[in-house]
């Protein structure tokens, strides 16, 4: 394709000419998701969407080097973060006309010549709507469509509740734009009361509707007092590796490989009943 197109192979930077002949073949589009929300007093507020752009970027240059024909398409930006409406700095649209944009987008990537799309978010609020839009782009447009949904990991001192702009992110932050976390800043707050509940929580059978200031002053959920670089390092490389051999899995991929009819399954025996147990 010529040496402009850059190691990271982004779409956006190819002539029409050079997008043609990648649409002549079989290709991936990866597409990052983030947002522009409140990340406490001590974050960007662009720092799902700077993590989303990073991870992927590197993601499609590695698996472009194994064979992966993969391209980084521009990211999504302005995206579902109304949970953050109430706090300042959040830019934010609606579900459904997310929803609309991705199916749009859906529609002109089958035109172009893409058969298969990989969403690397970085932003939770993006996740149960984009699972929505992967059925609904493969029964309109017949695309395979995937989600990476990398998930806060949380930290020592955040009880499982390290969810947004603690411990994990901060950490990320430190590694990749260092210049713009402010750590004299960096204030905790964990949702201590949710750590205690036994069915209701942000995972799990249970879960609750929330707004970020339901839970938190700043838009912080979690610890971010104890980040560190190195860790940020580490989770950077966790999130590039996961997209990279999940891009390799996608070139193979077909679900309906190695399906069983139910009939030729065979059923494994019951275990025998105890002496003098029930029947």
């Amino acid at each position: 394709m010529g040496g402009v197109i850059g190691p990271q192979r982004r779409y956006a930077e190819l002539t029409t000419v050079e997008a043609g002949r990648v649409g002549s073949g079989d290709p991936v589009a990866v597409i990052p998701a983030g947002a522009i929300e409140p990340h406490g007093p001590h974050l960007p507020l662009a720092t799902d969407l700077l993590v989303a752009e990073h991870v992927a970027a590197h993601a499609v240059a590695a698996a472009a080097e194994a064979g992966v024909d993969a391209w980084l398409m521009p990211a999504l930006g302005y995206t579902k973060s109304d949970e953050h409406a109430n706090l300042t700095g959040a830019l934010w649209i609606s579900g459904e006309t997310l929803m609309r944009e991705v199916v749009e987008l859906g529609s002109a990537l089958r035109a172009s010549g893409f058969t298969r799309v990989l969403f690397v978010n970085c932003h939770g609020g993006n996740s149960a709507l984009l699972e929505v839009a992967l059925r609904e782009l493969r029964r309109r447009f017949g695309l395979r469509t995937f989600l990476y949904a990398g998930r806060a990991v949380p930290g020592p001192t955040e009880l499982g509740m390290g969810i947004h702009a603690g411990w994990a992110e901060t950490s990320m932050m430190l590694h990749l734009h260092p210049e713009l976390v402010d750590m004299t800043a960096a204030e905790a707050r964990v949702p201590a009361g949710i750590a205690e509940c036994q069915h209701i929580g942000f995972t799990g059978p249970v879960r609750f509707g929330w707004l970020a200031d339901d839970l938190s002053d700043t838009g912080v959920i979690g610890d971010p007092t104890g980040a560190d670089a190195v860790i940020g390092r580490r989770l950077v490389a966790d999130h590039v590796d996961a997209v990279a051999a999940a891009l390799a899995e996608i070139e193979e991929f077909d679900p309906a490989r190695g399906v069983t009819a139910a009939a030729t399954v065979t059923a494994p025996a019951a275990p025998a009943a105890a002496a003098g147990g029930a029947p």
